[in-house]
């Protein structure tokens, strides 16, 4: 099927989403951007708005309801963790089952008509960007970071450097198990020596 493309992006997306949150603390959950300013999600607002917005895109946009609330009950990483991983899980299998007609049948995108097709890739865009906004964070509270598609700063520095993509688990099932016994994330290498960007600032 000439869309199975789409199914395997959202497929690793979901994972890499939660591969993200799993480096958060419960500590971490009220931190913003900038003290204060409202303007840049919390933590845990990035974590609610993944939850109901991709339910809200799905339901509405793709007529796929997974019949379950999009929050957990206890708000806390974990939990957040859990109902995302199951939630996402069904949207899945429901992917799964689409034909090619159905994925290029026009369905309402806010104010405008898309094909669904279209609205699979901007969703998946979408949440690419959040994620980003995320990491960005795990910076600023000074957690290091496993692979999310290639080598990070600290799994080696830059793949011209040759440095070794690390995923913190292996799949989604290994995910779930060590965060749910206090973490069992690959072991990450001591920090490299070589600077970690194509233009480091000059002293």
């Amino acid at each position: 099927m000439r869309y199975d493309f789409l199914i395997e992006t959202y497929e690793t997306e979901r994972i890499k989403v939660l591969s993200v949150w799993s480096e958060f603390a419960d500590a971490d959950l009220a931190m913003r951007p900038r003290a204060g300013d409202p303007r840049g999600r919390s933590v845990r607002e990035q974590m609610v708005h993944q939850c109901v917005s991709e339910d809200l895109w799905f339901r509405t946009m793709l007529a796929i309801d997974v019949a379950a609330p999009p929050l957990p009950a206890q708000e806390t990483r974990l939990e957040f963790i859990k109902r995302y991983a199951e939630d996402s899980g069904k949207r899945l299998s429901a992917l799964r089952e689409k034909d090619e007609p159905w994925w290029e049948a026009e369905a309402v995108f806010f104010d405008a008509r898309r094909t669904r097709a279209w609205i699979v890739t901007r969703r998946i865009a979408h949440t690419s960007h959040h994620r980003g906004q995320q990491m960005a964070m795990l910076r600023m509270l000074g957690h290091r970071l496993h692979s999310n598609y290639g080598p990070t700063a600290d799994t080696g520095g830059l793949m011209q450097d040759h440095a070794p993509t690390i995923y913190a688990y292996h799949d989604l099932a290994s995910l779930l198990k060590g965060e749910s016994s206090s973490g069992q994330k690959t072991p990450l290498p001591a920090s490299p020596k070589q600077p970690v960007t194509e233009r480091p600032d000059s002293k």
